[in-house]
């Protein structure tokens, strides 16, 4: 087949004259309030199914506290090495489809989501088959890096119970980024509510119930997710707004893997970078003075940070939609106007969110424990917690951005520079050499943090949106014609 000759018909929109001449003028109030409207439809729904899913390995823990320290010490430190050493990257993996199936989608190119889909799924599901025999040897590779032996014998029998929960993960992850580059959420939180419902049943039947104890909780997660995935799967194969982007299993899916790769290595370099770097503060935690005091301090900072990252993560996976889709229609400056009306959206919550910590702060740590000294330290903490926040809710918005954009080997070397080359070695700097504690600890994060955004915003300001609008049709011509040759 000449594809020269023979180019099939995808019907891309093109870049009008008249969007090129609106944009110069500016955006009308209009155009303004319908953006932040999209954008608030979509990421309301977004931020409740990231707190449901974060809810699911919460409630494990917190039945598995019941059963005595030792037991609670093991499930915590699984938790960290299976986010360490799986379910980051296979987040970044999935990562991957916000570009390829929100640019599809924007295209009109419906039934090459349902391929990009299958080929991440394949490629999510070879990748954890390595990463499930990292986990069924947790306990060893714990106690290789000194961790307490008894505690590491007990994370490492959590992390065995824990192997199908990997899968179930990857399955999951394709389908939320399918149904997210649609604009289609509503489901996607609907399914995530069932499932963290029936995880509290499900722990306490196979924590207390079974005799399992806290592996009944880690086997509770493994169940969980899969029940999620099942849900979603099941949506998409039966739902009618799903007929045009799934229209069922196809061999093209073993097809152009290689340039899947191509984005979805980036990805989960991009994605697990800024994870393993907030993991390693509590690691450097254990080696300051009184570690008792500043792990648990670490502890409770960072799990106020995660909860409160659930809303510009939603606003983050919002944008890279929104870009995506406008991106692949053909409309370079309502992509544009998107990030704008985000990064507007982000800083208001930011500032909002930060300033409730720092009212707060001599109350918030009472939810945790009553020791004094902790309450106090969390106290002095939550102030360092609210500028990490802001700034990581400014990243968040411009990490999406490249996300949608396909931007994410940028992404990789600006966060491998911003937590890696800056941020890590100023916490070290300032909480072992200047003796500042947890408190340097977190400013190094919130060095890294403001790095990292400075850097997105210079290359999102410096963007050429009609040459990007160009690119994401290339990437999508490009898809439809190996899709087409191959048949």
């Amino acid at each position: 087949m000449d594809l020269e000759e023979e180019k099939p018909s995808i019907d891309l929109p093109l870049i009008s004259p008249e969007t090129a001449i609106k944009s110069r003028n500016g955006f009308s109030k209009v155009e303004i309030v319908e953006e932040v409207k999209k954008q608030l439809v979509l990421a309301g729904p977004l931020v409740t199914v990231n707190f449901f899913i974060f809810l699911l390995q919460v409630i494990s823990v917190m039945f598995v506290g019941h059963l005595g320290e030792l037991a609670l010490s093991g499930a915590s430190m699984a938790t960290s090495f299976a986010s360490v050493t799986g379910l980051s990257l296979l987040k970044g993996l999935a990562s991957a489809l916000d570009t390829y199936c929100g640019q599809s989608y924007g295209a009109k190119q419906y039934h090459m989501l349902g391929i990009h889909l299958q080929r991440a799924m394949i490629v999510l599901l070879l990748a954890s088959v390595p990463l499930a025999v990292v986990w069924a040897n947790a306990g060893a590779i714990l106690v290789f890096f000194k961790q307490d032996p008894e505690i590491s014998a007990e994370a490492g029998r959590y992390a065995r119970y824990m192997i199908p929960t990997i899968f179930g993960f990857a399955i999951q992850e394709c389908h939320v980024r399918f149904l997210q580059s649609q604009n289609n959420v509503i489901p996607m939180m609907v399914c995530a509510g069932i499932t963290t419902f029936l995880h509290i049943f499900t722990c306490w039947l196979l924590v207390f119930k079974s005799g399992l104890g806290n592996k009944g909780a880690a086997l509770a997660n493994a169940i969980s997710y899969w029940a999620n995935a099942l849900l979603l799967i099941l949506y998409v194969r039966i739902s009618p707004s799903c007929k045009k982007t799934w229209t069922g299993l196809s061999k093209e899916a073993l097809h152009g893997i290689p340039n899947f790769l191509k984005l979805a290595i980036p990805s989960a370099i991009m994605v697990s970078l800024e994870i393993w770097s907030f993991e390693m503060m509590v690691l450097l935690s254990g080696l300051l003075p009184n570690p008792k005091l500043e792990t648990s301090v670490l502890s409770i900072s960072l799990n106020t940070s995660a909860l409160t990252y659930m809303i510009p993560l939603g606003l983050s996976a919002a944008i890279s939609t929104r870009v995506s889709n406008e991106l692949g229609a053909g409309k370079p400056q309502a992509a544009r106007l998107a990030v704008s009306v985000a990064t507007f959206l982000v800083g208001t919550e930011g500032i909002s969110v930060a300033s409730l910590m720092i009212f707060g702060r001599k109350v918030w740590a009472y939810f945790y424990t009553t020791e004094k000294i902790v309450v106090n330290y969390v106290g002095e903490m939550l102030v360092f917690v609210a500028v990490s926040h802001f700034f990581d809710g400014i990243q968040s918005v411009f990490s999406g951005t490249a996300r949608g954009c396909g931007w994410q080997k940028i992404g990789a070397v600006i966060n491998l520079g911003a937590y890696y080359l800056l941020g890590i070695p100023c916490s070290v700097i300032l909480a072992f050499v200047y003796n500042s504690g947890g408190k340097g600890l977190w400013t190094g994060i919130i060095l890294a943090l403001f790095f990292q955004a400075l850097a997105l915003f210079v290359v999102t300001l410096r963007t050429d949106w009609e040459k990007e609008s160009k690119k994401a049709n290339d990437r999508v011509y490009r898809a439809v014609i190996h899709d087409n040759s191959s048949t």
